[in-house]
């Protein structure tokens, strides 16, 4: 891996033909010799990307009372406001507070005869004392999966399949979710976990970031790599599932966020674009010169990869907020139960 992550313009995929071909053989190198790298040229506007960090940094400089009146313990669905700890990365908890999105959809009625994965549809929770913020959430979530949906199509062709290999997957009904992420600075001897060593577990994730630096990489040779904002990015990284769809020649990159100095804080919102609920991820047909590289997808047995897409989805919710779990699934939280603390 090198010193810094590699920068993409999605506009050369709209480019000659050249120029395309170019820009999908550094897309799949990226994705898979680093499996971290900015995007530029993306299209969305810099007046919402302005809008939804404004809006996050007056949602978190709201009384307590009105955050919590959002409490993620509220929903059954992991949807809402996450006071710093109260998140848990590896057993671990984080020095964080945010707010969990996900697609708008109806509950689904629990007669004890659905899985168990459906819990996790419903409603988000919305700030009363914000109510700007949704149609900026909303139009964030818009703006972004089509983002996702033009880079899910050059993922499958830099990876020799047609454009619309992977679109099964996550088209229709996907299951997306958005957090907006703020990162105090560090007080006392609390601990630098802004968010502990992890994979993502969907299939890409893009990340807005504000100011101020935090996010690191690890390299191949255990060196954490710096990813700070540069102005008009996303950092995209590979998620799990895209791991598992090709059999380990894509591979989910580990990285974390080290707390900001005391007086800072860090601001991000982070897209997780992700596959419909339930769908089983089929393993890719590569092309035999890419299928001889597949290394196989990691093997952690304190993390397993389910194939079924419900079932990793809930297996990271009910680990990451284990408040949640006691309050509405008290039956399934023995099933995923967290690691040991490192």
């Amino acid at each position: 891996m090198t010193e810094t992550l590699p920068i993409l313009d999605l506009r050369r995929l709209s480019g000659p033909t050249d120029d395309r071909a170019a820009f999908l053989a550094e897309l799949g190198a990226a994705a898979r010799d680093v499996g971290f790298f900015y995007l530029v040229g993306h299209g969305v506007p810099e007046a919402l990307s302005t809008d939804i960090r404004v809006l996050a940094r007056r949602f978190f400089a709201l009384p307590a009372a009105d955050k919590r009146a959002i409490d993620i313990v509220r929903s059954p669905h992991f949807r809402g406001y996450t006071p710093v700890g109260n998140e848990h990365t590896r057993g671990r908890p984080d020095r964080r507070e945010q707010i969990d999105f996900a697609v708008e959809r109806p509950a689904v009625a629990q007669d004890g005869t659905q899985p168990a994965w459906t819990r996790l549809q419903g409603p988000n929770q919305w700030p009363a004392a914000l109510p700007e913020l949704r149609p900026v959430v909303e139009a964030w979530q818009s703006a972004l999966e089509a983002v996702g949906g033009r880079l899910f199509s050059a993922f499958a062709e830099a990876l020799g399949l047609p454009a619309d290999a992977l679109a099964p997957i996550w088209a229709e009904a996907p299951n997306h979710r958005l957090k907006i992420i703020r990162y105090p600075g560090l007080i006392g001897d609390d601990g630098d976990q802004g968010v502990g060593p992890h994979k993502d577990g969907g299939f890409l994730t893009l990340l807005l970031q504000d100011v101020q630096a935090g996010l690191e990489v690890e390299a191949l040779d255990g060196r954490w790599i710096a990813a700070p904002p540069i102005p008009g990015s996303f950092v995209v990284n590979i998620g799990e599932l895209l791991e598992l769809a090709t059999d380990g020649y894509l591979r989910a990159t580990v990285h974390r966020v080290v707390s900001p100095p005391a007086e800072v804080d860090r601001l991000s919102v982070a897209f997780f674009f992700a596959a419909r609920l339930g769908v089983e991820i089929p393993r890719l047909t590569l092309p035999p010169d890419l299928a001889r590289l597949a290394r196989g997808p990691a093997s952690d047995p304190a993390n397993p990869l389910f194939r079924d897409t419900g079932l990793n989805q809930l297996k990271q919710r009910l680990r990451s907020h284990p408040d949640v779990a006691r309050a509405h699934h008290a039956d399934l939280a023995a099933l995923f139960e967290p690691p040991p603390s490192a």
